[in-house]
């Protein structure tokens, strides 16, 4: 989805004010970088580009010996996860808010329609003729947030390209069919009322997985855009949660545990929220970890032509 970048630039800003190193890439299409606005040729095109420049950094002095954690949202929730399969020991964690990591049965197309479009991908793959509703309308809230978005020039507001649509669809099938390899510790979050993407998927991914160390909270009344598309009180909730497990998790004396929050009645063992106004900002140092997101001026990628 291509508003997630903003997603991220938002995000990037705030947590790097609390200490940590935060890098990313616009994706091929997205944001600055070139290529067909929003074309995904090969969704393996993604996550290769996104994986080759987070390890360069990885190896740059002032980096190395860091712990390193991945950052996705939506879509960058499956390409988060999907780096992490091709290393699978590299990662230190991954925080995945509203992950598109499994297509819910709400939405999954029938088999019948995914061959005929699937025929035709190779002959008309850059037309714009998926039908969908109007994502930006279903992920903000905040009426005045969601204006923002709709002003940004850069981010891609029209049909989903038939091509692109397709390998979100197989990206998110082969991440359902293999949830169990899922090894990472990782937080996952959850808008209770998203209608973008099931907190039912999220609830998979937590039970599925095989991580040791897994975080799970699902946030009641709150919609899709966690980070950037609610009220600010609701937003500094979300960043107090994601915060304190980055903080914990930094510490070398840390005990993973399993975790699953479920605010409308489950069980409670996930750590209290940690508002922001209790804790000031670090600017004046780095923290001994660093964060990989998705947001960056220029990125060397794989040819969409």
């Amino acid at each position: 989805m291509a508003f997630e970048l903003y997603f991220i630039f938002r995000c990037g800003t705030k947590l790097a004010s609390y200490g940590y190193a935060v890098f990313g890439i616009d994706y091929e299409g997205h944001g600055r970088s070139m290529g067909a606005r929003c074309y995904i040729k090969k969704f393996d095109h993604i996550v290769n580009d996104c994986s080759n420049y987070f390890k360069y950094i990885s190896g740059q002095v002032g980096y190395r010996n860091k712990r390193r954690f991945l950052y996705g949202e939506s879509m960058g929730g499956a390409v988060s996860l999907l780096i992490h399969r091709k290393d699978p020991t590299f990662w230190h964690g991954a925080i995945l808010v509203a992950p598109m990591c499994k297509i819910s049965e709400k939405v999954k197309p029938h088999p019948l329609v995914i061959s005929m479009l699937t025929r035709v991908e190779d002959v008309i793959p850059r037309w714009k003729i998926v039908p969908t509703k109007d994502v930006i309308d279903a992920a903000f809230k905040d009426p005045v947030k969601r204006e923002e978005i709709r002003a940004n020039t850069l981010i891609y507001q029209e049909k989903p390209r038939l091509k692109t649509a397709l390998e979100m669809l197989r990206a998110s099938m082969g991440l359902e069919d293999s949830l169990s390899k899922v090894t990472l510790p990782f937080f996952v979050l959850h808008g209770e009322a998203d209608t973008v993407t099931d907190p039912e998927v999220s609830r998979a991914l937590y039970e599925q997985a095989s991580s040791e160390d897994k975080t799970m909270k699902l946030y009641p009344g709150m919609w899709h855009g966690l980070t950037s598309g609610e009220p600010d009180h609701n937003i500094d909730i979300v960043f107090g949660d994601i915060i304190s497990w980055l903080d914990k998790r930094s510490e070398d004396d840390y005990i993973p545990e399993k975790q699953f929050s479920d605010d409308v009645g489950g069980i409670e063992v996930v750590s209290p929220v940690v508002e922001m106004s209790e804790r000031k900002p670090r600017r004046s140092k780095t923290h001994g970890s660093y964060l990989c997101g998705w947001k960056g001026q220029r990125m060397l990628h794989h040819s969409a032509m």
